[in-house]
């Protein structure tokens, strides 16, 4: 009884923090910079998505130096027709590249359903954890990558690793991609990208694996990320318009959440602890965030018109989830232009109340900061209730 009582306060707390960032001062999605209001889907396409994407890759995440990898190439390693006690088939792929310095490999592991109908949709898990921990998945339980659930639901889950693009340290992005691809001969320039951006150029060199698989249905993938894959996931949704579908779980600071409101983790706490995650030009916005030209409900805005999921949870404070809200809810209007609903709501909804109905879906999950069964319970729920309804169109 008391537990109930704790959780019912936690939620009106959030709901009255959540209403308070109704009066910050934030910059508009649908004015440009030189002050014309934006009115229709053709100019949001056409000139005021390219700009805020640009404001973002200058200020915040940095722009990457390359696209696609002339060179980009996979190789199946090998294929298991019998995973998951026969209800899926694995693929161990890799995804090899040269730069300037040197070679790489992305490393992926896919399993998609046997009894699905192909190509077959799913998700793509950004993931943090160990190589290990997805290579061995389905012969042991794993609430952050439920692989067999993912299954059982008719999707396809497959994963890599983050570290593969670049490893999670501040070295003066001398390793991964930056040491490939940055030049060597002349400074690095402070719009140069970060990790998070190299990050977030892995995942599209997944999609263009994708789109060569015919098991795989490529036009309805999601990228999916927790925390810092959460961040990751909204930037490579932002700048990859592939991804029909980007969900972010507790993205926190430089992912979901507004910059302004500062009740969670700030911009200069961010850049204190994680140098190497961002360009050098978000560092002049530490104690500034007034200033900065941009803020996080218009970077889930440049995923309109397709879908974008964010979820937050309860004791997850540091990942301000009123913030992560409020970015769902000052978004909707970019959704608006194309005729669609966003969000669908303006009062933060109860923990397990999931709001899935518009293009823009929210959950607000009991507990701690965590990437957890239920949280792929509402995602999958989504894609079922979108993804199904695009697909019973005649």
């Amino acid at each position: 009884m008391r537990r109930a009582a704790t959780y019912a306060m936690t939620a009106a707390l959030l709901v009255v923090l959540a209403r308070a960032a109704d009066d910050l001062p934030l910059p508009d999605p649908l004015k440009t910079v030189a002050g014309k209001t934006v009115a229709s889907p053709e100019a949001w396409r056409n000139g005021r998505r390219a700009e805020v994407l640009e404001l973002f890759r200058a200020q915040v995440y940095g722009r990457a130096p390359v696209a696609r990898p002339h060179d980009l190439r996979f190789e199946t390693i090998a294929t298991t027709k019998t995973a998951l006690s026969g209800r899926a088939t694995r693929k161990d792929v890799r995804i090899r590249f040269s730069g300037p310095g040197g070679e790489s490999t992305i490393r992926l592991v896919v399993f998609i359903p046997n009894n699905a109908p192909k190509p077959v949709p799913g998700f793509l898990l950004i993931s943090n954890h160990s190589w290990e921990g997805l290579v061995t998945a389905g012969q042991q339980s794993s609430p952050f990558w439920p692989v067999e659930r993912i299954v059982a639901r008719g999707y396809v889950a497959a994963a890599f690793l983050n570290a593969d693009l670049d490893p999670d340290k501040d070295d003066g992005f001398k390793d991964g991609v930056h040491g490939i691809f940055d030049r060597k001969d002349a400074p690095r320039p402070p719009d140069a990208w970060g990790t998070i951006t190299a990050w977030a150029w892995g995942a599209s060199r997944v999609m263009d694996y994708f789109e060569t698989d015919a098991d795989i249905d490529a036009k309805r993938m999601a990228v999916v990320g927790h925390s810092r894959g959460g961040k990751c996931a909204l930037w490579c949704g932002a700048e990859d318009e592939r991804f029909a579908l980007v969900i972010s779980n507790e993205s926190g600071c430089t992912g979901a959440a507004l910059a302004r409101r500062k009740q969670g983790e700030t911009i200069k706490a961010i850049n204190s602890r994680f140098p190497h995650w961002f360009c050098a030009n978000y560092k002049r916005y530490n104690d500034k965030e007034s200033e900065l030209p941009v803020d996080q409900h218009e970077l889930i805005a440049l995923m309109a018109p397709r879908l974008v999921y964010v979820a937050s949870a309860t004791n997850d404070k540091w990942s301000d989830p009123p913030a992560e809200f409020r970015s769902c809810v000052l978004a909707e209007p970019v959704y608006r232009l194309f005729g669609l609903s966003g969000l669908g709501a303006t009062n933060m909804p109860s923990p397990e109340h999931p709001l899935l109905d518009g293009h823009i879906g929210y959950h607000l999950r009991t507990g701690q900061h965590d990437l957890t069964g239920y949280d792929w319970t509402c995602f999958m729920d989504f894609a079922d209730r979108h993804w199904k309804k695009e697909s019973a169109k005649p």
